[in-house]
């Protein structure tokens, strides 16, 4: 329910309106250097209140650490730290408190616990993303020091596409424009899009691209566990999100298996494959080729903009928002897809250690 991973294994806890939000990070590994500058960065990527096409919230997301780190290096027992809530504007949302949000989890979280926190949404608020980022930010320190490499980019903002393979693209540009995305052109017409829906009260959806670079062969378990399974899995646990693609992903199905497959070669004096269609994983392991997926996030439900809708007792009314929200979630979804593809990867890679002793 809270808790993702195996031997890596991440619980959180807060609401969006709480005092505070955390984690708690077990089984990571011993005698890692906590680089704290870059997990704040990794943090104001993520943070509300940063550009103009994102909420005006504005969270410091400061990190307080209470444990699992002495002397600038981790000690192999549980991480636990915490995310003050220091700029939530609560009564924005006392409207909201007998009605249920069109596309929102007010009325299951009702249905299901008898209860809800009207305020943001409660748990089922994409605040609860900033651990994930946090924890994120810890596993790529630890793979980077196996030579990993996570980068994420928005690649989609409603019909607005960047064409071509992540192969063609700056990866090294994609935070060079509040919209992440890699080419400063294309970035600039999407940035126009989020402001001209955002003006009309509307929201618009989109997509991240994310590619994971050096991650050797055999991460993955078969059939139940398989990589591909558990990257899906923590993608679709991110907020808004509405599905996962890896490799040529459903345009491969149109084509056929003489044009799919991918062809083993030797580079290098290692393993390869001329083309990398599979998307860096075959029968559900890594097979040292680059790893790529891509993550469809919906339009934000929160619209300004009076909608139809009922109330707790059943009679159709209708609900206007009020507050701070984003018209467009991808730019600041790009560094939770890559905590996310972190946490994933680091877990197989220990996996993969332990099964290797």
């Amino acid at each position: 329910m809270n808790t993702f991973g195996t031997l890596l294994r991440l619980t959180t806890f807060g609401e969006s309106h709480g005092e505070a939000i955390g984690g708690v990070l077990d089984g990571y590994p011993s005698g890692i250097l906590i680089d704290k500058e870059y997990i704040h960065t990794q943090m104001m990527r993520r943070r509300p209140g940063q550009s103009a096409i994102t909420t005006s919230r504005n969270e410091a997301d400061e990190v307080e650490f209470l444990s699992g780190i002495f002397e600038g290096r981790s000690t192999g027992t549980s991480i636990a730290f915490i995310i003050r809530n220091n700029n939530n504007h609560s009564a924005d949302y006392e409207n909201l408190r007998n009605v249920y949000r069109p596309s929102h989890a007010d009325y299951v979280y009702t249905a299901k616990y008898g209860v809800r926190d009207h305020r943001g949404g409660g748990r089922s608020s994409a605040r609860e993303t900033a651990v994930r980022v946090c924890a994120g930010a810890l596993a790529q320190l630890v793979l980077k020091e196996h030579g990993i490499e996570i980068c994420a980019y928005t690649s989609r903002v409603g019909e607005i596409e960047l064409p071509g393979s992540y192969e063609k693209h700056d990866l090294s540009a994609v935070d060079s424009n509040v919209v992440r995305c890699p080419n400063a052109q294309v970035a600039a017409r999407m940035e126009q899009l989020i402001l001209d829906v955002k003006r009309e009260g509307d929201t618009v959806g989109g997509v991240v691209t994310c590619v994971v670079k050096g991650a050797p062969v055999g991460l993955g378990e078969p059939l139940y566990d398989k990589l591909s399974a558990r990257l899906a899995q923590a993608m679709l646990s991110i907020n808004a999100a509405k599905g996962f693609e890896y490799g040529n992903g459903f345009a491969g199905a149109c084509g056929r298996g003489s044009q799919q497959n991918d062809i083993f070669c030797v580079k290098d004096g290692h393993v390869g494959t001329t083309t990398n269609n599979s998307g860096g994983i075959q029968g559900g392991i890594s097979n040292g080729m680059d790893i790529y997926f891509r993550v469809a996030f919906k339009p934000v439900a929160t619209l300004l903009m009076q909608q139809p809708t009922i109330s707790v007792s059943g009679e159709e009314t209708t609900v206007l928002a009020r507050g701070r929200h984003d018209p467009c979630v991808v730019p600041r979804a790009v560094p939770v897809v890559e905590a996310m593809s972190a946490l994933t990867i680091l877990d197989f890679l220990l996996i993969s250690k332990a099964r290797n002793r």
